[in-house]
């Protein structure tokens, strides 16, 4: 007869994603806010950076959650532990979409806090941003990504997603300035 096994377990994982329950608006709200705050720092002009709060991000991403847009828009958290420390908003992809029309699902937001970055929280969001799209039977993945966002293309091209050569210049500011987004993406 073999011995009991009686050494401690070793450690646990604590480091996952899940899908967004509305009592995660607050921390959305709040990686989100630091995440545009540095990301749009050089782009945007002061008066709108300081409307990048918190609680205002939550009040929408609380409603959103509570009342999805659509079946398929999706919010997904990676959590630190209990803590939420990125998260990655998804919805359909335009029906016109040249790159996959009407098979696609875009990735609207993804953020990672700048303290949890590089522990592997982007690289859990965006498989799990494959896997939720291919459970919907979509075949592709898009985003739009500011033009000067060179850590955050890098990031999705290492996870497959590539610029496809679509831009477009949306207004960001209270006097018609614009920020320059790239496509990128890739077939599921």
């Amino acid at each position: 007869m073999s011995e009991p096994h009686t050494h401690a377990p070793g450690p646990l994982a604590d480091a996952s994603v899940r899908t967004a329950r509305p009592t995660d608006a607050p921390a959305i709200g709040a990686v989100q806010a630091t995440v545009f705050r540095a990301e749009y720092a050089e782009v945007l002009a002061q008066d709108v950076l300081d409307q990048l709060e918190g609680p205002r991000f939550a009040q929408v991403w609380r409603r959103s959650l509570e009342q999805p847009p659509t079946t398929t828009h999706r919010v997904l958290v990676a959590c630190a532990g209990d803590q939420v420390v990125g998260f990655a908003a998804l919805a359909p992809g335009a029906d016109d979409d040249p790159a996959a029309p009407g098979q696609a699902g875009e990735i609207l937001v993804l953020a990672v806090h700048p303290e949890a970055r590089r522990q592997g929280h982007g690289s859990r969001l965006l498989n799990a941003v494959a896997d939720t799209l291919r459970a919907q039977d979509l075949a592709a993945v898009l985003a739009w990504v500011p033009a000067t966002a060179e850590a955050t293309r890098g990031f999705l091209s290492l996870g497959g997603l590539d610029p496809d050569g679509a831009w477009r210049d949306r207004v960001v500011g209270s006097d018609e300035q614009t920020l320059r987004e790239v496509r990128v993406w890739a077939a599921l």
